[in-house]
Protein backbone atom coordinates (compact mmCIF):
# COMPACT_ATOMS: atom_id res chain seq x y z
CA UNK A 1 0.00 0.00 0.00
CA UNK A 2 0.97 3.50 -1.01
CA UNK A 3 1.28 6.89 1.40
CA UNK A 4 -1.54 8.76 1.06
CA UNK A 5 -2.02 12.71 1.28
CA UNK A 6 -4.97 15.09 0.07
CA UNK A 7 -5.37 15.36 -3.23
CA UNK A 8 -6.32 19.36 -2.43
CA UNK A 9 -6.79 21.08 0.37
CA UNK A 10 -9.26 22.53 2.48
CA UNK A 11 -10.34 25.09 5.40
CA UNK A 12 -12.51 24.44 8.64
CA UNK A 13 -13.24 27.20 11.01
CA UNK A 14 -15.06 27.63 13.85
CA UNK A 15 -14.17 28.93 17.89
CA UNK A 16 -12.03 27.05 19.81
CA UNK A 17 -13.35 24.73 22.69
CA UNK A 18 -11.20 26.08 25.47
CA UNK A 19 -9.86 29.62 24.32
CA UNK A 20 -13.78 30.77 22.35
CA UNK A 21 -11.36 32.57 20.04
CA UNK A 22 -12.66 32.25 16.39
CA UNK A 23 -10.06 30.04 14.70
CA UNK A 24 -9.38 29.18 10.75
CA UNK A 25 -7.47 25.91 10.25
CA UNK A 26 -6.33 24.82 6.59
CA UNK A 27 -5.25 21.56 5.97
CA UNK A 28 -2.48 20.80 3.07
CA UNK A 29 -1.20 18.14 1.11
CA UNK A 30 2.43 17.34 2.60
CA UNK A 31 5.05 15.31 0.78
CA UNK A 32 6.04 11.51 1.41
CA UNK A 33 7.25 11.02 4.79
CA UNK A 34 6.27 14.35 5.72
CA UNK A 35 4.02 13.25 8.57
CA UNK A 36 1.22 14.84 10.39
CA UNK A 37 2.48 18.54 11.28
CA UNK A 38 0.97 21.45 12.69
CA UNK A 39 2.13 25.29 12.11
CA UNK A 40 1.03 28.67 13.94
CA UNK A 41 0.92 31.28 11.20
CA UNK A 42 -0.16 33.79 14.09
CA UNK A 43 3.19 33.31 15.65
CA UNK A 44 6.15 34.72 14.57
CA UNK A 45 8.08 32.55 12.50
CA UNK A 46 5.66 30.63 11.97
CA UNK A 47 6.71 27.38 14.38
CA UNK A 48 5.85 23.72 13.27
CA UNK A 49 5.09 21.19 15.85
CA UNK A 50 4.98 17.67 14.89
CA UNK A 51 2.16 15.84 16.03
CA UNK A 52 3.76 12.56 17.45
CA UNK A 53 3.24 11.21 20.93
CA UNK A 54 6.41 12.18 22.58
CA UNK A 55 5.07 16.05 22.22
CA UNK A 56 1.94 15.45 24.04
CA UNK A 57 2.21 18.04 26.74
CA UNK A 58 -1.02 17.97 28.27
CA UNK A 59 -4.10 16.34 28.23
CA UNK A 60 -6.46 17.93 30.48
CA UNK A 61 -10.09 18.10 28.97
CA UNK A 62 -8.14 17.53 24.70
CA UNK A 63 -4.64 16.52 23.72
CA UNK A 64 -2.40 19.28 23.76
CA UNK A 65 1.11 18.98 21.49
CA UNK A 66 4.02 21.67 22.38
CA UNK A 67 7.25 22.69 21.07
CA UNK A 68 9.11 25.34 23.35
CA UNK A 69 6.41 27.98 24.49
CA UNK A 70 4.33 26.43 21.17
CA UNK A 71 1.24 24.50 22.11
CA UNK A 72 -1.67 23.72 19.85
CA UNK A 73 -4.78 21.80 21.78
CA UNK A 74 -7.80 19.91 20.96
CA UNK A 75 -6.01 18.25 18.07
CA UNK A 76 -7.67 14.39 18.70
CA UNK A 77 -10.98 14.75 16.78
CA UNK A 78 -8.59 16.25 13.52
CA UNK A 79 -6.34 13.61 13.90
CA UNK A 80 -8.63 10.99 14.23
CA UNK A 81 -10.25 11.45 10.70
CA UNK A 82 -6.95 12.09 9.07
CA UNK A 83 -6.10 8.39 10.45
CA UNK A 84 -9.03 6.63 9.90
CA UNK A 85 -9.18 8.26 5.95
CA UNK A 86 -5.62 6.55 5.36
CA UNK A 87 -4.08 9.82 5.16
CA UNK A 88 0.02 9.75 5.97
CA UNK A 89 1.32 12.89 5.06
CA UNK A 90 -1.07 16.33 6.07
CA UNK A 91 0.30 19.60 7.01
CA UNK A 92 -2.83 21.60 8.79
CA UNK A 93 -1.92 25.83 9.38
CA UNK A 94 -3.75 27.42 12.31
CA UNK A 95 -4.24 31.08 13.50
CA UNK A 96 -4.25 30.37 16.91
CA UNK A 97 -3.84 28.29 20.06
CA UNK A 98 -6.26 25.36 19.11
CA UNK A 99 -8.34 23.62 16.53
CA UNK A 100 -11.90 24.56 16.35
CA UNK A 101 -14.19 22.42 18.28
CA UNK A 102 -17.31 22.48 15.06
CA UNK A 103 -19.59 20.63 16.55
CA UNK A 104 -17.89 18.72 19.00
CA UNK A 105 -17.72 15.75 17.09
CA UNK A 106 -15.27 14.91 13.98
CA UNK A 107 -17.62 14.44 11.01
CA UNK A 108 -16.66 18.46 9.33
CA UNK A 109 -12.97 16.82 9.48
CA UNK A 110 -14.30 13.77 7.71
CA UNK A 111 -16.78 15.38 5.29
CA UNK A 112 -14.05 17.92 3.96
CA UNK A 113 -11.23 15.31 3.86
CA UNK A 114 -14.03 13.21 1.09
CA UNK A 115 -14.93 16.17 -0.71
CA UNK A 116 -10.95 16.78 -1.28
CA UNK A 117 -9.96 13.99 -2.58
CA UNK A 118 -6.85 11.48 -1.39
CA UNK A 119 -3.94 11.51 -3.50
CA UNK A 120 -1.47 8.12 -3.82
CA UNK A 121 2.23 9.05 -3.11
CA UNK A 122 5.19 7.18 -4.36
CA UNK A 123 6.25 5.18 -1.16
CA UNK A 124 4.98 2.57 0.62
CA UNK A 125 3.13 2.88 4.23
CA UNK A 126 5.11 1.72 6.85
CA UNK A 127 2.91 0.05 9.19
CA UNK A 128 3.25 -0.88 12.58
CA UNK A 129 2.79 -4.57 13.20
CA UNK A 130 1.74 -5.55 16.58
CA UNK A 131 4.05 -8.73 17.40
CA UNK A 132 2.85 -9.30 20.67
CA UNK A 133 0.47 -8.03 22.97
CA UNK A 134 1.28 -4.30 24.43
CA UNK A 135 -0.35 -2.99 27.85
CA UNK A 136 -1.12 0.25 30.24
CA UNK A 137 -2.93 0.63 33.01
CA UNK A 138 -3.78 2.72 35.79
CA UNK A 139 -4.64 1.49 38.96
CA UNK A 140 -6.26 4.73 40.33
CA UNK A 141 -8.87 4.97 37.73
CA UNK A 142 -9.27 1.78 36.59
CA UNK A 143 -8.64 2.62 32.88
CA UNK A 144 -5.99 0.23 30.35
CA UNK A 145 -5.46 0.20 26.95
CA UNK A 146 -4.25 -3.32 25.21
CA UNK A 147 -3.46 -4.27 21.95
CA UNK A 148 -3.44 -7.74 20.61
CA UNK A 149 -1.49 -8.93 17.07
CA UNK A 150 -3.81 -9.04 14.43
CA UNK A 151 -4.36 -8.69 11.00
CA UNK A 152 -6.46 -5.71 10.49
CA UNK A 153 -7.10 -2.80 12.55
CA UNK A 154 -10.24 -2.64 14.91
CA UNK A 155 -10.86 -1.18 18.18
CA UNK A 156 -13.34 -2.27 20.83
CA UNK A 157 -14.18 0.30 24.04
CA UNK A 158 -16.20 -0.30 26.93
CA UNK A 159 -16.90 3.12 29.18
CA UNK A 160 -18.03 3.44 33.04
CA UNK A 161 -19.01 6.28 34.85
CA UNK A 162 -20.75 6.37 38.60
CA UNK A 163 -23.99 8.10 36.86
CA UNK A 164 -27.45 7.10 37.06
CA UNK A 165 -27.12 8.80 33.36
CA UNK A 166 -24.13 7.34 31.82
CA UNK A 167 -22.55 3.95 33.33
CA UNK A 168 -21.78 1.22 31.04
CA UNK A 169 -21.40 1.84 27.32
CA UNK A 170 -19.65 -0.14 24.48
CA UNK A 171 -18.34 1.28 20.86
CA UNK A 172 -16.20 -1.28 18.50
CA UNK A 173 -15.26 -0.06 14.69
CA UNK A 174 -14.55 -3.31 13.30
CA UNK A 175 -13.13 -1.57 9.91
CA UNK A 176 -11.20 1.72 9.32
CA UNK A 177 -12.94 2.38 6.44
CA UNK A 178 -16.46 2.79 8.72
CA UNK A 179 -15.09 5.35 10.90
CA UNK A 180 -16.79 8.65 9.29
CA UNK A 181 -20.59 6.60 9.09
CA UNK A 182 -20.22 4.74 12.29
CA UNK A 183 -17.88 6.84 14.60
CA UNK A 184 -17.32 10.71 13.40
CA UNK A 185 -20.38 12.39 14.05
CA UNK A 186 -20.45 11.13 17.63
CA UNK A 187 -20.18 14.71 20.10
CA UNK A 188 -17.56 15.49 23.16
CA UNK A 189 -19.80 15.33 26.49
CA UNK A 190 -19.88 17.04 30.09
CA UNK A 191 -21.39 16.51 33.30
CA UNK A 192 -23.21 19.81 34.67
CA UNK A 193 -20.97 18.80 37.74
CA UNK A 194 -18.19 19.40 36.00
CA UNK A 195 -18.47 23.06 34.55
CA UNK A 196 -17.73 25.31 37.25
CA UNK A 197 -14.11 23.58 37.83
CA UNK A 198 -13.65 23.61 34.38
CA UNK A 199 -14.75 27.38 33.98
CA UNK A 200 -12.51 28.61 36.94
CA UNK A 201 -9.42 26.35 35.15
CA UNK A 202 -9.84 28.79 32.10
CA UNK A 203 -11.47 26.16 29.99
CA UNK A 204 -14.69 25.39 27.57
CA UNK A 205 -14.79 29.18 27.26
CA UNK A 206 -16.62 28.00 23.76
CA UNK A 207 -18.23 25.17 24.73
CA UNK A 208 -22.22 25.57 23.91
CA UNK A 209 -24.82 23.35 24.01
CA UNK A 210 -24.10 23.16 19.87
CA UNK A 211 -20.57 21.52 20.15
CA UNK A 212 -20.96 19.27 23.39
CA UNK A 213 -23.73 17.12 25.11
CA UNK A 214 -24.10 17.51 28.46
CA UNK A 215 -25.37 15.81 31.20
CA UNK A 216 -27.41 16.22 34.01
CA UNK A 217 -27.17 13.51 36.74
CA UNK A 218 -27.57 15.15 40.63
CA UNK A 219 -29.58 16.97 41.69
CA UNK A 220 -29.36 20.83 41.13
CA UNK A 221 -31.33 24.00 41.83
CA UNK A 222 -33.13 25.65 38.46
CA UNK A 223 -31.18 28.46 39.92
CA UNK A 224 -27.81 26.96 39.85
CA UNK A 225 -28.11 25.43 37.15
CA UNK A 226 -28.92 29.36 35.54
CA UNK A 227 -26.05 30.84 37.47
CA UNK A 228 -23.87 27.92 35.83
CA UNK A 229 -25.51 29.17 32.26
CA UNK A 230 -24.98 32.54 32.67
CA UNK A 231 -20.96 31.73 34.04
CA UNK A 232 -20.96 29.89 30.41
CA UNK A 233 -22.54 32.99 28.72
CA UNK A 234 -25.00 30.87 26.87
CA UNK A 235 -28.73 30.53 27.11
CA UNK A 236 -30.22 29.70 30.26
CA UNK A 237 -32.47 26.20 29.79
CA UNK A 238 -35.07 24.53 32.13
CA UNK A 239 -34.04 21.11 33.26
CA UNK A 240 -36.43 18.72 34.94
CA UNK A 241 -35.25 15.65 35.17
CA UNK A 242 -31.81 13.63 34.78
CA UNK A 243 -30.61 12.73 31.10
CA UNK A 244 -28.72 14.18 28.60
CA UNK A 245 -29.07 18.31 27.58
CA UNK A 246 -28.36 18.85 23.83
CA UNK A 247 -29.74 21.12 20.76
CA UNK A 248 -29.88 17.69 18.49
CA UNK A 249 -30.80 14.39 19.66
CA UNK A 250 -27.56 11.94 20.25
CA UNK A 251 -26.51 10.31 17.04
CA UNK A 252 -26.94 6.85 18.94
CA UNK A 253 -27.49 5.36 22.16
CA UNK A 254 -23.79 5.01 23.12
CA UNK A 255 -22.82 8.29 21.30
CA UNK A 256 -20.23 9.01 24.51
CA UNK A 257 -18.77 5.59 24.06
CA UNK A 258 -18.24 6.07 20.33
CA UNK A 259 -16.97 9.55 20.68
CA UNK A 260 -14.18 7.54 23.60
CA UNK A 261 -13.26 5.83 20.52
CA UNK A 262 -12.68 8.63 18.16
CA UNK A 263 -10.03 9.87 20.80
CA UNK A 264 -8.63 6.99 21.25
CA UNK A 265 -8.25 6.94 16.95
CA UNK A 266 -6.80 10.12 17.56
CA UNK A 267 -3.91 9.24 20.34
CA UNK A 268 -3.05 6.32 17.63
CA UNK A 269 -2.38 8.93 14.98
CA UNK A 270 0.09 10.15 17.32
CA UNK A 271 2.22 7.24 16.85
CA UNK A 272 3.37 8.53 13.02
CA UNK A 273 2.06 4.99 11.72
CA UNK A 274 -0.94 3.58 10.58
CA UNK A 275 -0.86 0.38 13.23
CA UNK A 276 -1.65 -3.33 12.28
CA UNK A 277 -3.58 -4.82 15.50
CA UNK A 278 -6.84 -5.17 17.49
CA UNK A 279 -7.05 -2.06 20.69
CA UNK A 280 -9.27 -2.99 23.58
CA UNK A 281 -9.83 0.46 25.46
CA UNK A 282 -11.25 0.12 29.06
CA UNK A 283 -12.70 3.66 30.70
CA UNK A 284 -10.13 5.06 27.79
CA UNK A 285 -9.55 9.05 28.80
CA UNK A 286 -6.79 11.81 26.92
CA UNK A 287 -4.58 10.80 29.64
CA UNK A 288 -3.99 6.95 29.36
CA UNK A 289 -4.25 7.40 25.19
CA UNK A 290 -1.34 9.41 25.54
CA UNK A 291 0.35 6.80 27.75
CA UNK A 292 -0.30 4.73 25.46
CA UNK A 293 0.68 6.63 22.34
CA UNK A 294 3.74 7.01 23.80
CA UNK A 295 4.56 3.40 24.95
CA UNK A 296 4.21 2.30 21.08
CA UNK A 297 6.23 5.13 20.05
CA UNK A 298 9.09 3.83 22.32
CA UNK A 299 8.49 0.63 20.43
CA UNK A 300 8.56 1.61 16.99
CA UNK A 301 12.05 3.72 17.78
CA UNK A 302 13.38 0.08 19.36
CA UNK A 303 12.24 -1.63 16.45
CA UNK A 304 13.28 0.41 13.88
CA UNK A 305 13.31 -2.33 11.14
CA UNK A 306 10.90 -4.92 12.44
CA UNK A 307 11.73 -8.65 11.26
CA UNK A 308 9.94 -9.15 8.12
CA UNK A 309 6.64 -11.42 8.00
CA UNK A 310 7.73 -15.23 6.62
CA UNK A 311 5.57 -17.48 4.68
CA UNK A 312 6.68 -21.09 4.13
CA UNK A 313 4.48 -21.85 2.14
CA UNK A 314 4.55 -18.62 -0.85
CA UNK A 315 6.46 -19.14 -3.94
CA UNK A 316 9.93 -18.25 -3.88
CA UNK A 317 11.00 -14.94 -5.42
CA UNK A 318 13.60 -17.11 -7.18
CA UNK A 319 14.88 -20.35 -6.96
CA UNK A 320 18.30 -21.97 -5.99
CA UNK A 321 19.10 -21.88 -9.58
CA UNK A 322 18.80 -18.33 -10.00
CA UNK A 323 20.24 -17.41 -6.87
CA UNK A 324 23.32 -19.29 -7.79
CA UNK A 325 23.61 -17.34 -10.80
CA UNK A 326 23.76 -14.30 -9.09
CA UNK A 327 25.70 -14.97 -5.84
CA UNK A 328 28.37 -17.63 -5.47
CA UNK A 329 26.55 -19.42 -2.41
CA UNK A 330 26.80 -23.29 -1.99
CA UNK A 331 24.91 -25.76 -0.14
CA UNK A 332 23.66 -25.52 2.69
CA UNK A 333 24.04 -21.87 2.74
CA UNK A 334 21.82 -22.03 -0.68
CA UNK A 335 18.94 -22.72 1.03
CA UNK A 336 18.83 -20.18 3.82
CA UNK A 337 19.37 -17.45 1.26
CA UNK A 338 16.39 -19.04 -0.62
Amino acid sequence: MKQLTLSAPFTVSGKGLHTGKEIVAEFLPAPVNHGYKFQRTDLEGEPVIDALAENVQSTTRGTVIARGDVSISTIEHAMAALYAAGIDNCLIKLNGPEMPILDGSAKEFCEKINAAGTEEQNADKDFYIVKQKIEVRDPETGSSIVVLPDTDFSVDVMIDFDSPVLSNQFASLEKIEDFASQIAASRTFVFVREIEPLVKNNLIKGGDLENAVVIYDSPMDQSELDRLADLMGVQRKNVTEFGFIQEKPLVADNEPARHKLMDVMGALALIGRPLKGKVLATRPGHSINSTFAKKIRKEIKRQDVQAPVYDPNKEPIMDNNRIRELLPHRYPMLLLTR
